[in-house]
């Protein structure tokens, strides 16, 4: 029996009170630990029948009963009732207790303890009754400082996950989010040793599969968080007593969480961002070598990715910074994966918000040409995106898709890492269906090089009077030296592509040579040119 918010049987014999009457332990002194709930004084023979568990019953021995036979009776009577111990005071009943009772709590597992002076119960009753009031305020107040916690991580723009990672810190064990069912939404861990770096292995070892969710470990704690009308439930706490015993003070923490996250989820239907935002943080923890190649597989199927031995493709869709889904992000993982699924290959769908970014592994199945597999994601991203209202200028869509390299599990994160920083460079290059990670090399050094200060002094040495051309005259050229450069020289494709003829280009190609000191046909002058174009996205 648990203790935490009450006092023992131990404690309670230590009081000034108790110890007045020179408490002798007559019986059961290895369970003095036990939890005692309330105190009851009384004489009355059906006294047992009384009491609901947990009490220190004190009494003179006026209602036992004076025949062994019904002291036996009476002690059994208490023990099946569930008292904390029983408190016999020595005196005009009994000067020493018979040994048909003692033998009886002996028995039964009862502590029996017989007080040698007379006590007043009364100042007994009230002694025990305050340091259980004191024990239980101080549990409340425990229990009310992570409710304070989670409601200033709320109110701070935190959710669901960040009210986990407060509980699981608070029980120094891991939490889970799950739905109904049993699925899992989201982990947290402690954040330290391997428990916190590792919750959903331990969810997976614990609690993955079905028998297990159906009947919880000894000693976890279960909590519904309630939403979706009256008793209906809309997900579950589960903490797990991993790295330590959990107790009443974790409990009444978790419920007073599950209140909070009930606010959340039915505010902002966070059930499925929930779990997509886990799913993105397992990804983005893989990508920044935070999980093992060996030990992400076995995590990866606890959120239901399976890819077997088949190669895995990362791909990486990034939102520009000024446009976010119209709904919510939970919004965005169910349209993309909902598209995504017509694409027939297994994958994991995660979203990063602070990032702006969709983060993803598929499975590159044997036969298949990981071009033609990029063009039907890089679609089904597109649309999904589009799906949650995320518009842009036109009918183009703010969003970057960028493919990396194919690979097992020890390339996985690399790719995810490179892909993640080649979509971020890629912000602002032309439209297209998807990069792919390895041609943007240049970009992402070019953007790593970004708060360097030879970076802008070199795109200003290179095309600053043609950048000052256009703030003050017309028509601007450097969309002509653009186009020029796309082409690779071939002046007829850039005046098609610019819808000028010809001796209207070669004048503005003059006019451009001219403004910047160079020969637009010297290979050293053109690559120096084409680098200034795409440095000048990452430079003010």
């Amino acid at each position: 029996m648990g203790t935490e918010g009450g006092i023992t049987v131990r404690r309670a014999l230590d009081l000034p009170g108790l110890r007045a009457g020179l408490p002798e332990v007559l019986t059961c002194e290895n369970r003095l630990d036990r939890a005692v709930r309330w105190v009851h004084a009384g004489e009355a023979p059906n006294l047992p029948a009384l009491l609901k568990g947990g009490e220190l019953l004190l009494t003179t021995g006026l209602g036992i009963g004076s025949r062994p036979a019904e002291q036996r009776a009476f002690v059994r009577r208490l023990a099946d009732s569930g008292i904390a111990a029983l408190v016999v005071e020595l005196g005009p009943r009994f000067s020493r207790l018979p040994a048909a009772i003692v033998d009886a709590a002996r028995t039964a597992g009862l502590p029996l303890v017989q007080l040698h002076r007379e006590v007043p119960f009364v100042a007994v009753t009230e002694a025990i009754h305050t340091e259980i009031v004191n024990g239980h305020y101080a549990l409340l107040q425990r229990a009310e400082e992570v409710h304070r916690r989670c409601t200033q991580a709320v109110l701070g723009g935190g959710g669901v996950p960040q009210v986990l990672g407060i509980l699981a810190d608070f029980a120094a064990n891991p939490v889970f989010l799950e739905t109904p069912d049993g699925r899992l939404l989201f982990a947290a861990g402690t954040g330290t040793g391997p428990v916190g770096a590792d919750p959903l292995q331990v969810w997976e070892g614990l609690r993955g599969a079905r028998e297990a969710r159906e009947t919880p470990p000894a000693g976890a704690v279960l909590v519904e968080v309630p939403g979706g009308g009256p008793g209906a439930v809309r997900a579950r706490l589960v903490l797990l007593p991993v790295s330590g015993s959990l107790d009443a003070v974790h409990r009444m923490a978790a419920e007073r969480a599950a209140g909070i996250i009930a606010v959340v989820l039915m505010q902002a239907r966070q059930e499925e961002e929930v779990a997509a935002r886990g799913r993105g943080d397992f990804l983005t923890d893989l990508a920044e070598g935070r999980v093992a190649p060996g030990d992400a597989p076995a995590q990866a199927g606890v959120l239901g990715f399976r890819p077997g031995a088949d190669p895995l493709l990362p791909v990486v869709m990034r939102l520009s910074p000024d446009s976010a889904p119209s709904g919510s992000w939970a919004l965005l993982a169910r349209a993309v994966t909902e598209e995504l699924a017509a694409v027939g290959v297994p994958v994991l769908v995660g979203v990063r918000p602070v990032e702006g970014r969709v983060p993803l592994l598929l499975a590159l199945r044997p036969g298949t040409a990981r071009p033609a597999v990029a063009d039907r994601v890089a679609a089904a991203l597109r649309a999904g995106a589009h799906r949650a209202g995320l518009e842009g200028a036109g009918s183009r869509t703010p969003v970057v898709v960028v493919v990396g390299a194919p690979g097992g599990w020890a390339a996985a994160g690399a790719g995810l890492r490179h892909a993640a920083e080649a979509a971020t460079a890629a912000q602002g290059l032309g439209e297209r269906p998807w990069y792919d990670a390895r041609s943007l090399d240049i970009d992402l050094l070019l953007w790593r090089l970004r708060d360097h200060p030879d970076l802008a002094s070199f795109v200003d040495r290179a095309i600053g009077p043609l950048r000052e051309h256009d703030r003050t005259s017309r028509p601007e050229l450097l969309p002509t030296l653009e186009s020029y450069l796309a082409h690779a020289g071939r002046k007829a494709e850039a005046a098609r592509d610019l819808h000028l003829n010809r001796q209207t280009l070669y004048n503005r190609l003059a006019r451009i040579g001219e403004l910047l000191g160079t020969d637009l046909d010297d290979p050293q002058s053109v690559l120096a040119l084409s680098l200034a174009l795409r440095a000048r996205r990452h430079t003010v």
